[in-house]
């Protein structure tokens, strides 16, 4: 099949085993979805299809729903099996990835990446984990206890920091996963999660946590302005907070806060404390 006919084949098979349970067992099927995932493996296929322009201002990421629905027929597909690291014992449904010296990954242990994940050439996994169909770009730095999780999308030389964790995104099908785009710096212990996207260059501070409906306020400039599920290019983002009124009181709610911008003149790899100097916040 071409990957049209794959893809109108998925999306039958999909809404099929709704009603029909038993698709799964097509050995048609089973290749098919098969053939989806060894193309996520080798990174020639995409959850999603980025921006074709540079700096992203032509277009936008766009969720290729049939590729996750692949991903979802094929977990129930996939038997428990044993495997093992040395002496240590796995069970599990999903392979792990293999050959990272033909791939020039730097794969450090005990880091794991799960088989329908691709990292490009010249990442580097520190003692972390990412999940089936995400993608880690060039350079980029998934540092000790991150997590990645399903389909997140991170970009080329992009520092995840330790303890971070990029949630998963797999259901609904058409849902955009997390996306961090390209040499953006995450601090360490940052959340991200629920499809927020962080544009190119962004700073991240420690313990920053981002949801879907976390407010995301810019207080950069004389007038605020606030944002959902979006962390404009460049931004320098720290932890904040907000009065809300309750039935039993005022209380402070967690938010986030752009204090201002990155500048195009500093190096990528700047430490986290580097770029809030000009700010003059600790974090």
């Amino acid at each position: 099949m071409n990957q049209t006919e794959l893809q109108n084949f998925i999306e039958k098979k999909y809404d099929e085993k709704a009603t029909n349970p038993a698709v799964l067992e097509d050995s048609e099927v089973r290749r098919a979805v098969h053939a989806v995932v060894d193309m996520l493996d080798r990174g020639e296929l995409r959850v999603v299809t980025p921006p074709k322009t540079a700096d992203n201002s032509a277009d936008t990421w766009r969720v290729n729903a049939w590729v996750k629905k692949a991903i979802l027929l094929y977990f129930p597909m996939q038997g428990m099996q044993t495997s093992h690291a040395g002496e240590i014992e796995f069970w599990d449904k999903i392979p792990t990835k293999k050959n990272y010296a033909a791939q020039k990954v730097r794969v450090v242990p005990p880091a794991v990446a799960r088989y329908g994940s691709f990292l490009e050439a010249g990442a580097i996994m520190m003692p972390s984990y990412v999940n089936i169909g995400a993608y880690v770009g060039a350079g980029t730095m998934v540092d000790t206890w991150a997590t990645v999780g399903s389909c997140a999308q991170i970009g080329q030389h992009v520092h995840l920091s330790g303890g971070v964790g990029i949630g998963g995104v797999l259901e609904p099908p058409q849902g955009l996963p997390v996306i961090i785009e390209d040499n953006a710096f995450l601090g360490s212990r940052c959340v991200v999660v629920e499809g927020v996207h962080v544009s190119q260059g962004a700073v991240l501070g420690s313990g920053v946590i981002l949801t879907a409906s976390t407010k995301i306020i810019d207080v950069s400039k004389s007038e605020t302005q606030t944002y959902k599920s979006f962390v404009r290019k460049n931004a320098v983002v720290i932890p904040g907070s907000y009065a809300k009124k309750f039935p039993g009181g005022e209380f402070h709610v967690p938010c986030a806060l752009i204090i201002g911008e990155r500048k195009e003149s500093t190096d990528t790899k700047t430490s986290l404390n580097n770029a809030l100097r000009d700010f003059e916040v600790s974090v």
